[in-house]
């Protein structure tokens, strides 16, 4: 999984997926869309004016719960 956010149009998205995929984008609503790729799986998640929606005018720290990263502090 990877989390990349881009200031310059205040966008986050969520890679779940590695690879390159032909997607079909689902909206939610203005802000929230799912990229769906291949056999209905959930590709990714993009959050446009990020900090509005996540954050209340910033963004927001991330929190690790019971996910353990590899090779990270070895």
């Amino acid at each position: 999984m990877k989390i990349s956010y881009d200031p310059e149009i205040d966008a986050l998205y969520i890679r779940l997926i590695e690879g390159q995929f032909e997607c079909r984008t689902v909206r939610l609503n203005e802000e929230i869309a799912l990229n769906i790729g291949p056999g209905e799986k959930l590709v990714g998640i993009e959050i446009i004016d990020a900090k509005e929606v996540l954050g209340k005018g910033q963004i927001p720290a991330l929190k690790l719960e019971n996910i353990q990263l590899e090779g990270v502090f070895n």
